[in-house]
């Protein structure tokens, strides 16, 4: 299971459950100014269950964001508490895939704004990404404004001044954090994505969106080993679907098109690596394109599709090998072999050999000594892809 912290509402005084909110999103994400959007009927919006994707994984209950101060704060001109007393609902998981966070939440409506004096203050330079799974919301940038609802993702960056605001109901949402500099775009194309509202129903969309539903309904199948390679699956997505929003122009160069897809292609390779049948044939049908135009994909990058395949497979094999996660360590070889995509332990030791120098036992036998007298572990180089 993955490693999460868990914030809730519930856990806190009526008085303190705003502040704390608050306080928790500006430590997490970046410094905003979070202000309640009072109920329309004159009756606190209360929720009476919380939807299965924040009831997943019930055993981290206790694993809980600590609250910290909640000391009552005031203005120096105005000598009211900055948030006025009264009940506020939200739930909030917290998922670490490596420097990638996703944060599946509940909470009751509210206005999000980050000013430029905030940015001064603090910039994780880092883009955001919300899906909305339930309520509506709509996101300002100076003069433009963009309305969005369920399965759309609304993009802003953490360098720039924004504000988003909810409807007057509660909101489920999946939000993402990712650093501008995991995104494989030139910052300038991929600004271009802020503020636009991007499509969770179709093409690429599509993937993020379910990747990030079914991560946030269910971390069980996954280990702690494994929250860096979904990261990079997240990022490969992410950047796969800003290049796609910037570079649908027509006047763009097919060059551009081309670079997208290949984005596509590798983030399918990526997800589909225990896949024993995982064949150029396969991967090209999956894009609706034929084999010589995805071999021509990657001979641009000076590399072959089965290549690439071999590669990830090694790099990932290779790191569940080197991993000082007692599950992984007590795992067979040729278990974490098939896993990736090797049912053959013969063929993998083969690989292996030839991208590493050494075998898988003898990797395995070198890391559990470096362990027992404490030296340094092997890092992984990684296969050369030919």
């Amino acid at each position: 299971m993955l490693q999460e912290a868990v914030f809730r509402t519930l856990d806190l005084p009526v008085t303190d459950r705003f502040e704390a909110w608050s306080e928790l999103m500006s430590r997490t994400h970046a410094p905003m100014r979070l202000t309640r959007i009072p109920p329309t009927d004159g009756h606190p919006h209360r929720i009476d269950r919380i939807d299965r994707i924040d009831h997943a994984n019930r055993d981290n209950r206790d694993n809980r964001i600590e609250r910290g101060d909640h000391t009552k704060r005031t203005d120096p001109a105005n000598p009211r508490p900055l948030h006025p007393v009264g009940d506020y609902f939200a739930h909030q998981r917290l998922i670490l895939l490596g420097d990638i966070a996703v944060w599946p939440a509940t909470f009751d409506p509210i206005v999000f704004r980050r000013t430029p004096k905030l940015i001064r203050r603090s910039d994780p330079e880092t883009y955001h990404l919300s899906l909305l799974l339930r309520g509506e919301g709509a996101a300002s940038w100076g003069t433009q404004q963009v309305v969005y609802g369920i399965q759309d993702f609304h993009v802003s960056c953490s360098s720039f001044p924004f504000e988003v605001r909810t409807g007057t109901e509660p909101v489920t949402t999946v939000g993402v954090e990712i650093p501008r500099s995991l995104v494989a775009l030139p910052a300038r194309k991929a600004d271009r994505v802020i503020g636009s509202r991007l499509s969770g129903r179709e093409g690429i969309g599509t993937l993020l969106a379910q990747f990030l539903t079914q991560l946030a309904a269910d971390t069980g199948p996954y280990q702690p080993s494994d929250a860096p390679r979904l990261g990079t699956v997240v990022a490969d997505l992410v950047t796969a679907l800003f290049a796609h929003t910037v570079e649908t122009d027509p006047r763009l160069p097919p060059e551009a098109h081309s670079r997208t897809l290949t984005l596509s292609v590798k983030a399918f390779i990526r997800r589909h690596l225990g896949d024993p049948d995982l064949t150029p044939g396969t991967i090209a049908a999956a894009h609706h394109i034929s084999r010589s135009y995805l071999h021509r994909l990657f001979q641009d990058e000076g590399l072959t599709v089965a290549a690439y395949v071999r590669d990830q497979r090694l790099r990932n094999a290779h790191r569940d090998l080197t991993d000082p996660d007692p599950v992984l360590r007590a795992t067979p070889i040729h278990a974490i072999a098939a896993r990736w995509g090797f049912p053959r332990a013969a063929e993998f030791s083969r690989a292996f050999r030839t991208a590493y120098g050494v075998s898988p036992s003898e990797l395995r036998r070198r890391e559990e000594e470096s362990r027992m007298w404490g030296g340094p572990v092997a890092a992984d180089c990684g296969p050369v892809a030919k």
